[in-house]
């Protein structure tokens, strides 16, 4: 099967930071008082177990970052041409959870539709009954057998998984010897093993409003929140740390311009600042559909526009913070000796003054990860966050708000965006406060505390 790589602009953002990311690595691992501050995040359990979770997310996202176009059937010899749909490795892997459509609602596990219809049997009468499903627990020739062979695809699933956990925690323990990374490492390969065992035949999270697999959607809504929490920090880094070290440094007119530009930004309500600048952005985007050649290439803008929106009126908060913690530093005998000898002020500011306020930064990006998440929720739920095509938790919770109107209650589709955004933001936070407690300098701790 031939196909074509395709780049779009998230994806090209995300190898970016990738690649940032192992510039730091190599080089914090080449100066102690850096690598330090890591190595007693290493030793908290909270940490580490957080780490683990999060890496699930993070491959999840990694796999779905990777896009691509199949090529159609030829037809006498023509040129080759390309599906529209843009699809990733990750559908790739789990294709059936991606085309196993039902009709309708079903519930997680379920072998029926969620309500009765009309259907006429042998004889022609019309009959009110639960039609059985397309693809959910087809190969079950009775209902009743569904109880034991969910338990039986289950516990094959963790024995496999298992297997696969004890290879990961033999290659961990050249990095880490933690008993909780062990076994956090083993359930959540337990975990995953079972469930996709089960999805091969089931929907294990059940179908929404068009059939579409719950759990394929909530999986697929990690990229989003990933991209979001992560891309973001893009804008928002640059900005902050520019316009808070220059306005605690400088001082005198410098200070009181960008204390003015971030009080401003900061009375206005965000969310209708926010509204504002995607409403703008989307009339633009619908007066030139051909700067588009696909529907995913469309809503992919929409998503990096929305980063470039929350972080031109999320980074006030750590100007603030930097421009305080620069004022402080200012004032501090080794600048001022570094001013009495004639260094110059951009020498001190990349020499002395940035690398005192690293571990502010570092620490307000990694809390301000979850926040983000959570924020494209709120947008998405409101109608101005990522493109309604696009799948993420905030479209996810938008559709399930209609249906928890319905009688019965369609409850499954809510329960899963808001259980998955629950375990993400959740680990992020925990390990969030682990890395505030290890770079920040005013916690008095020894070296053998975690």
């Amino acid at each position: 099967m031939s196909f074509m790589p395709v780049f779009l602009w998230s994806d090209r953002l995300v190898f970016l930071l990738i690649a940032a990311g192992f510039a730091s690595a190599w080089y914090i691992r080449r100066h102690e008082h850096l690598l330090l501050p890591w190595r007693r995040v290493g030793r908290s359990r909270i940490a580490m177990v957080s780490l683990v979770v999060l890496s699930f997310f993070l491959v999840v996202g990694l796999l779905d970052t990777l896009h691509f176009r199949v090529a159609l059937p030829q037809t006498n010899g023509g040129e080759r041409v390309y599906s529209p749909e843009v699809l990733s490795v990750f559908d790739k892997l789990v294709e059936p959870l991606r085309t196993h459509t039902e009709k309708t609602y079903s519930e997680p596990f379920a072998l029926t539709l969620y309500a009765k219809e009309s259907v006429t049997d042998e004889q022609g009468n019309i009959l009110r009954e639960y039609p059985r499903l397309k693809y959910g627990g087809a190969h079950l020739s009775d209902i009743s057998m569904r109880d034991a062979d969910v338990a039986k695809r289950a516990l094959l699933g963790m024995l496999s998984g298992s297997l696969v956990g004890a290879l990961m925690v033999l290659l961990a323990r050249s990095w880490t010897s933690q008993r909780a990374v062990f076994v956090s490492i083993f359930v959540v390969a337990a975990l995953v093993g079972a469930i996709a065992n089960l999805a091969a035949v089931y929907h294990v999270l059940g179908t929404d409003k068009v059939g579409q697999d719950v759990l394929y959607l909530s999986l697929k809504s990690i990229r989003t929140g990933l991209i979001i929490g992560t891309v973001t920090t893009l804008v928002t880094l640059p900005l902050a740390l520019f316009l808070g070290v220059a306005a605690g440094y400088f001082r005198g007119w410098v200070d009181d311009v960008i204390q003015y530009t971030y009080t401003v930004l900061s009375s206005i309500p965000s969310v209708l600042l926010i509204a504002a600048a995607v409403l703008m952005m989307q009339v633009t985007i619908d007066q030139h559909p051909e700067w588009f050649g696909t529907t995913a290439s469309r809503a992919d803008l929409r998503l990096v526009f929305l980063c470039l929106i929350l972080g031109m009126t999320s980074w006030t908060g750590l100007c603030r913070l930097l421009r305080g913690e620069t004022l402080k530093l200012r004032e501090m005998e080794y600048i001022q000796a570094a001013q009495s000898f004639g260094v110059s002020s951009m020498r001190i500011l990349v020499r002395h003054i940035m690398p005192n306020v690293m571990h502010i930064v570092l620490i307000s990006l990694v809390l301000d990860f979850s926040a983000l998440v959570l924020a494209e929720a709120v947008l998405s739920y409101v109608g101005v966050g990522v493109d309604p095509t696009m799948i993420s938790f905030g479209t996810m919770i938008n559709a399930a708000r209609l249906e928890m109107g319905r009688e019965p209650v369609v409850w499954w589709a809510l329960a899963s965006a808001f259980g998955f955004m629950l375990v993400l933001v959740l680990a992020a936070n925990l390990f969030a406060d682990a890395v505030r407690d290890a770079f920040d300098p005013r916690l008095n701790r020894t070296e053998g505390n975690p």
